[in-house]
């Protein structure tokens, strides 16, 4: 079982690289991201060619090794036949609805003007479902849950999920560097169009929004563009209106938990997990 779990962080390991490369993050828990320490290899040992393209080209592969160990992990678990043809089709719709998060992701940076619908949706897809919902699909799968404990995992994972993700996306702009492991402001450099920025967007006066969109993915925003357009955002409301939908996500999924009798003390562990996500200063 614990083989078959481990998969999921390679599936993880996958995400995370192919995201900070889409993203052009330079820092991944307080470490340079793999496309910038491939980069920095490439220049150190002055190979030929661009060190950018080298780096982003490692991780790419790095990523899809990570994405192809993980199958290789799951089946090679030791977890019974059956168990394992059984939960095939859910790691299936995990990495078919992880990719398309990703996507939704790109589509809606490019666009630039996503609203707070949207950016939920590409909450769902791009984190709710991939790091909550299918993991816990997953893990009863191989344990016989029946069909009714799933449903019950989705009433619980998706909302979490949410709350999860959305936790990052303020994180993302009034974290603190020391526990984030990533420069403060980071997604307002980035350009990141989160439910955050979205409700903001929608919520701003005239000359907030041209202020909010005139900042947004400058990377060279400093410190004290920063705490300008964090000030804007708390005048819009913003972040006391994503602080309340976390809460109220929080709220529904202990209340899926109390729906159904669970064995062996995991309602409690569920229970504090939902917490910790949604609580958590890093």
């Amino acid at each position: 079982m614990i083989r078959a779990a481990a998969s999921l962080e390679l599936l993880q390991a996958c995400a995370l690289i192919h995201d900070d490369v889409m993203d052009g993050s330079d820092t991944r828990r307080g470490a340079p991201a793999v496309h910038r320490s491939l980069e920095a290899l490439h220049k150190h040992a002055h190979w030929r060619g661009s060190s950018k393209d080298f780096g982003v080209a490692g991780a790419i592969l790095l990523g899809d090794l990570c994405l192809s160990w993980a199958d290789q992990l799951f089946f090679d678990s030791g977890m019974p036949a059956d168990a394992l043809l059984r939960t095939k089709p859910l790691l299936d719709a995990t990495r078919t609805e992880l990719m398309a998060g990703q996507y939704l992701d790109v589509v809606e940076q490019a666009r630039a003007d996503i609203s707070p619908d949207r950016a939920l949706l590409v909450a769902r897809y791009k984190s709710a479902k991939y790091t909550v919902e299918r993991p816990l699909h997953i893990g009863a799968s191989l344990a016989g849950a029946s069909p009714e404990l799933l449903d019950v995992m989705s009433d619980y994972g998706l909302p979490l999920g949410e709350a999860f993700q959305l936790r990052d996306d303020v994180l993302g702009v009034f974290g603190d560097p020391d526990t984030t492991g990533k420069p403060a402001g980071d997604d307002l450099r980035e350009g990141k169009q989160t439910y955050l920025i979205a409700c903001a967007s929608e919520r701003a006066t005239p000359s907030q929004l041209n202020a909010l969109r005139s900042g947004l993915g400058d990377p060279h925003l400093t410190d004290q563009d920063v705490d300008g357009l964090r000030e804007l955002i708390v005048e819009t409301g913003a972040l006391a209106q994503i602080e309340d939908r976390i809460a109220q996500s929080t709220e529904n999924a202990l209340s899926a938990l109390q729906s159904v009798p669970l064995e062996n003390g995991a309602g409690e562990v569920l229970a504090a997990l939902a917490i910790a996500a949604t609580r958590r200063s890093h």
